[in-house]
């Protein structure tokens, strides 16, 4: 097996050799454009390494990998329209670089621009990979509703946070580590295993961003900071300080997640302070730990051995630690 790092620059290298300038320039533009702003590639890294897991040669997981990749970039493009986001990784935004419409569309030939990867599979394997695929991408679609959905709620508990989270953004981590198993045609059991460890490496990871979103450095996080509370999003953050906070205090910040504001300098900074002086912080942080070593668990019932593991451990522990 190799390090993160490698299989890192294994997959930028597989990216760069891809073709996607094609015409019309307009539809192809942006997805090369999105693409090509880096960012961690922290799905993709995973198919890869889950193959090797189960000894088989990374290479052979390139295509699921991008196929992975192309569906989340997909899903960033259309999240960034529905957040009127201004900023993806430091850069402008598709919808801003170019239009909504583009934006729209661009996103749509990258749906089905991720499917057509796996056509690089025997039949077998294509079947498995497309049926995780179309059940992980309809997920993704029902934990993005949710999210739209609890903006205008008031009543949002944290089960029902947890699972939103779990289909947004989770189960697309947990589906790239089984798409590397499927890949290697291991068992279903292991198969099922390695699921579970990136499902809790994922809850751990969105509940990381959902607290970087609010304390993270704006010159690393790579995101508009503070980005959640402009659109009032009601995270493990903000759910955690509304339980520990005084009934006043709940109830202002219930009053400040119901505003839109031109300028939203303060009401950043209220919240933040809000959620550090009620625990919520701290809280957030137990609960991305918790998640970690519940993965970690995962691997203790899987039979890999002690290098492998380690390498998996090692990966959760930087995902737990990260600034970016």
């Amino acid at each position: 097996m190799h390090d993160i790092s490698q299989y890192q620059d294994f997959f930028i290298s597989y990216l760069k050799n891809q073709s996607i300038q094609k015409e019309p320039k307009n539809l192809y533009a942006p997805i090369e454009y999105i693409l090509g702003l880096g960012g961690k590639r922290i799905r993709p890294v995973l198919t890869l390494m889950a193959a090797e897991v189960f000894n088989t040669s990374y290479t052979t997981a390139l295509p699921a990998a991008m196929a992975v990749e192309v569906f989340h970039n997909f899903s960033l493009v259309h999240d960034d329209i529905m957040d009127d986001a201004p900023l993806r990784r430091g850069q402008e935004t598709v919808h801003e670089k170019w239009d909504l419409n583009t934006g729209i569309l661009s996103g749509d030939a990258m749906l089905i621009l991720a499917y057509q990867y796996f056509e690089q599979y025997e039949p077998h394997v294509f079947r498995n990979l497309a049926k995780l695929f179309s059940k992980t991408a309809l997920e993704v679609c029902e934990g993005q509703q949710w999210d739209v959905d609890f903006e205008q709620r008031n009543d949002v508990t944290i089960p029902e946070y947890l699972k939103m989270i779990e289909y947004k953004t989770a189960v697309l981590v947990a589906a790239a580590m089984k798409m590397g198993a499927i890949v290697a045609e291991t068992s279903e059991k292991e198969g099922d295993l390695i699921y579970d460890f990136g499902l809790n490496l994922g809850l751990a990871f969105q509940l990381q961003d959902d607290y970087l979103d609010a304390f993270g450095d704006p010159e690393t996080f790579g995101k508009q900071v503070g980005g959640d509370i402009i659109e009032n999003k009601k995270t493990y953050l903000y759910l955690k300080a509304r339980e520990f906070s005084s009934p006043e205090k709940a109830s202002e910040l219930e009053q400040l997640f119901n505003l839109q504001l031109d300028d939203n300098t303060a009401k950043i900074a209220t919240a933040k302070s809000i959620f550090n002086a009620s625990g919520a912080s701290k809280a957030t942080q137990d609960a991305i730990e918790m998640y970690t070593f519940k993965a970690f668990e995962t691997l203790d019932q899987m039979d890999l051995t002690a290098e492998k593991r380690n390498i998996l451990r090692t990966f959760g522990e930087n995902l737990m630690g990260r600034k970016v």
